[in-house]
């Protein structure tokens, strides 16, 4: 049994003439589980079984649930999307030998269609990007649950959070938000979604809870009047998987708070996300940095980066501004590792 569950998964896509479920999975970027539903309650399974239980999928089968992720991704109801997608007919038949006549009374086998381009997920101008990029927003697009979670697990497992983040979630993300600003604020409800399950992924895949440190601890906060926490969620994740302590606290803290957080855990950083120019504030960032603590003679101030792109034209001197992921988890390991 292969890793998807299916009877013969582990094979190669030419044993038995054909893809098996899981390559077909990967192949349109959502899980097995979901290819194995559309085939169960709308009949777009394989067109034949070969070597008993082992299923294997054609060219005019993958084409047919390519078409189907197209449609449900222009919002379409699976049900009416899949009986659209059984309706056009794509021949599979193999070409004919060369030189060779076709039997009497049976019509010449049509030419092969050309193959679909996926255009699930194009309602999403993503550009040129990693095929797993496609794969997260038709789920999104769909709102299809599981099958977003299988495949942020799978990019994060297979690239690394710091990989997964940058190249294929960003882009995602990004594409979504530029999509509801331009069709009337109707998909606001995928970027919720996204963000929501993005978020999720990172809790059940982050390492557990670093213990504190001393000089080693690093404090994660959005400045006051800025809830955009996911960046944050991020770098707090990647972080402890490289075995640094971390304390986040989230969206929006008072200016007060912040301030009796920065000395009650003594960090080496504190990184501080506005993702509005208007959340910003030059003054604050100045302020935590120039707090002092521990025994006189010996006294330590916190290295702040000033984090997001609301600090964009907010750049304050001698503070760290890191452009993404990587270069704040490098800029932290710097002065955390000392």
């Amino acid at each position: 049994m292969g890793p998807n569950g299916d009877v013969g998964e582990s094979g190669s896509a030419s044993r038995g003439g054909g893809l098996t479920t899981g390559e077909v999975a990967r192949r349109l970027g959502v899980a097995p589980t979901t290819v194995r539903t559309w085939d169960r309650r709308y009949g777009l399974g394989p067109t034949a079984h070969t070597g008993g239980r082992h299923r294997r999928w054609t060219d005019a089968d993958v084409a047919r649930l390519e078409r189907m992720c197209a449609l449900t991704a222009t919002g379409l109801p699976p049900a009416e999307a899949a009986r659209l997608a059984l309706d056009e007919v794509l021949p599979d038949a193999p070409a004919p030998r060369t030189g060779a006549a076709p039997r009497a009374g049976t019509a010449p086998p049509p030419a092969p269609a050309a193959r679909r381009r996926s255009r699930a997920g194009s309602g999403l101008r993503l550009g040129d990007v990693r095929q797993e990029c496609r794969g997260v927003a038709r789920a999104a697009l769909r709102l299809d649950a599981a099958a977003l979670d299988e495949l942020l697990r799978t990019a994060m497992e297979e690239h690394g959070l710091v990989t997964a983040w940058t190249e294929v979630i960003v882009p995602t993300l990004q594409a979504v938000g530029r999509k509801w600003e331009s069709s009337g604020e109707r998909y606001v409800e995928v970027e919720h979604f996204l963000s929501w399950h993005v978020s999720g992924a990172l809790r059940r895949q982050a390492p557990p809870v670093v213990a504190d440190r001393p000089g080693a601890t690093t404090v994660l906060a959005c400045v006051p009047a800025e809830n955009h926490t996911l960046p944050l969620e991020v770098l707090a994740a990647a972080l402890a998987e490289r075995g640094l302590p971390v304390r986040m606290f989230g969206g929006a803290l008072p200016v007060e708070s912040l301030v009796a957080a920065v000395r009650r855990t003594g960090p080496v950083a504190v990184g501080l996300w506005a993702q509005s120019r208007t959340t910003a504030s030059r003054p604050l960032a100045q302020h935590v940095a120039a707090m002092e603590w521990g025994v006189r003679g010996a006294r330590r101030k916190p290295v702040v980066l000033t984090l997001g792109p609301g600090w964009a034209g907010q750049t304050v001197q001698g503070l760290p501004r890191p452009s993404g992921l990587a270069e704040a988890v490098t800029a932290v390991e710097s002065v955390a590792l000392r």
